[in-house]
């Protein structure tokens, strides 16, 4: 636990936690151990500010050029040399007549050193009335603490915005789990791991989409706001549009419109894309998602499946590289993925070390369900998937048992990377029938850590097959067929091989995080009454 050290009147240093000390000598919190109300902390902030103004200093100041983020001045240390640095304050070391602080930003942390003799009277009344939290811009000049810490020693010193409000405390960060994802900003502000997370996401980002584009793939964009939802069997959400008198939803997925593209001619594309469904939230499920949909002329399901799992693994080892950029100081290999516990603990490792397995759907159902599953009556496959354990509604189609029976016992079970291959045709409307068995389809669904990552097909490009199947899934609702999509596709499709890939998920799967919403920067929520 890193602390700020407060003079008491006795001349002594008074050890305290950072959450309730201010930077001009004094505490938020009075030495006789009497807690302010966040009132009281609130009231103290504001009349500083005033005095701040009756000084002539701007609160919330202008425009300063830095010398680069903190990160990149540590980089270019040097003794003597002279940098300009901003950031926020997150801690204070009072040494009476001299001044430790502590400035971050996104990149790192870096100490200053500030002296009333090198700054001068009136910047220190100035300073006197910063608190942590509030930014600063400074210029100042490289020296070596004896204990080995790069610092500058300021000279100058600009207030950039004052902080109205205190901080969490910045050992704990926010300790009430929805307020991290309620203020998610209090949570990069001073949880390292949260932010180190959406980081690293960042860079899942970046690097899939650098791989897809050096093999040809084009990003395009498709609408978000559609007349028909369609490319998926989900709720969506549904709009208006006035000045047309339009009923219009917001997309559940992007593919019947990235296959018109390649009716156009466009032989590989991709779609880093926002969908939404209105459907239930779960630790696997946020209702606004982000997903990676790419489709690849005269390709298959199996050429998609060897894209997938060597772009997996590429941003994988990108990942571990930016972690431990020197060679060999990884304690393990960026093909093993370690999930963790609150307290650290490994409670998980997951190998994506290549090749991965391929299995058939029927042969991992016959696994866990019996090798006669495909040959007994839905009556008693019904009665054996409740001996299992599996819950089997009434209203569940033969095809939807099964699916259960998978779901539950497979699925999610299985943690080291599965490519589940040639799934019944009820499942999968959208991809092309399998030439010896006309009842499954060329697919695979990739299974990884208990969820699905990533579905891929050999697309259907024949429209009179596919509007059989369009019609099947809405049943009396016809309404719901996109009939420009089969127009297009009565133009001529050539064969193609397409994927989806949830990045919400991926960036769980790499980062260890439990829980979608910790990978969401502002996942739903519903709204928290105001008392």
């Amino acid at each position: 636990m890193s602390v700020c050290l407060e003079a008491k009147p006795s001349g002594r240093m008074l050890a305290l936690p950072h959450s309730i000390c201010s930077l001009g000598g004094f505490c938020l919190e009075s030495l006789a151990g009497m807690e302010q109300t966040e009132s009281e902390l609130l009231a103290l902030r504001r009349e500083k500010l005033a005095a701040l103004e009756k000084l002539g200093v701007a609160p919330f100041g202008a425009a300063f050029e830095t010398s680069g983020d903190i990160a990149r001045v540590r980089e270019k240390f040097a003794e003597g040399a002279s940098f300009r640095i901003a950031g926020r304050i997150s801690a204070h070391r009072d040494m009476g007549k001299s001044h430790f602080v502590d400035l971050k930003d996104a990149s790192g942390r870096m100490q200053i050193y500030l002296q009333a003799k090198e700054l001068g009277p009136e910047k220190m009344e100035v300073f006197k009335l910063l608190d942590l939290g509030d930014f600063i811009g400074v210029e100042g000049t490289c020296f070596t603490t004896k204990t080995g810490e790069p610092t500058l020693k300021v000279h100058k010193l600009e207030l950039l915005a004052k902080s109205l409000r205190p901080l969490p405390e910045k050992w704990h960060g926010l300790q009430d789990i929805e307020a991290r994802y309620r203020q998610r900003y209090l949570d990069l502000i001073t949880n390292d791991q949260s932010r180190a997370v959406f980081a690293k996401r960042f860079l899942i980002v970046r690097e899939t989409r650098r791989f897809l584009e050096d093999r040809g793939f084009v990003e395009v964009e498709t609408p978000m706001l559609q007349s028909v939802a369609g490319g998926a069997a989900a709720e969506p959400f549904a709009t208006r549009h006035k000045a047309l008198g339009l009923d219009l939803y917001l997309r559940i997925a992007p593919e019947l419109y990235l296959k018109r593209l390649l009716v156009g001619g466009f032989n590989r594309v991709f779609e880093l894309n926002r969908n939404f469904r209105n459907e239930g939230i779960s630790r696997k499920h946020n209702p606004e998602f982000t997903m990676l949909e790419a489709y690849w002329a005269y390709a298959d399901f199996g050429k998609i499946a060897d894209l997938v799992e060597e772009m997996i693994c590429h941003v994988a080892e990108v990942l571990e590289r930016r972690a431990s950029p020197r060679p060999g100081t990884s304690g393990s290999s960026p093909l093993r993925i370690e999930h963790r516990d609150a307290e650290g603990k490994v409670t998980r490792t997951i190998d994506l070390t290549r090749p991965w397995r391929r299995a058939r759907y029927h042969d991992l159902v016959q696994e866990v369900a019996g090798a006669d599953w495909f040959e007994i009556s839905s009556e008693e496959r019904r009665e054996r998937a409740k001996n299992l354990g599996v819950e089997i509604l009434p209203q569940l189609a033969d095809f939807e048992v099964t699916q259960h029976v998978f779901e539950k016992l497979v699925e999610e079970k299985t943690f080291d990377p599965l490519f589940v291959t040639h799934c019944p045709k009820e499942l999968v409307p959208l991809a092309k029938q399998n030439r010896q068995q006309p009842e499954l389809v060329d697919v695979y669904e990739l299974i990884i850590n208990g969820v699905e990552i990533s579905p891929g097909y050999t697309e259907l490009n024949d429209p009179i097959v596919q509007r059989q199947r369009l019609l099947e899934q809405a049943g009396e609702e016809t309404q719901k067929l996109d009939e420009d999509f089969l127009l297009a596709l009565e133009h001529g499709m050539p064969p193609a091989g397409g994927f989806g890939l949830g990045i919400d998920r991926l960036t769980m799967l790499l980062t260890g995080a439990e829980s979608i919403r910790d990978v969401i920067l502002f996942p739903l929520l519903k709204p928290k009454r105001l008392i």
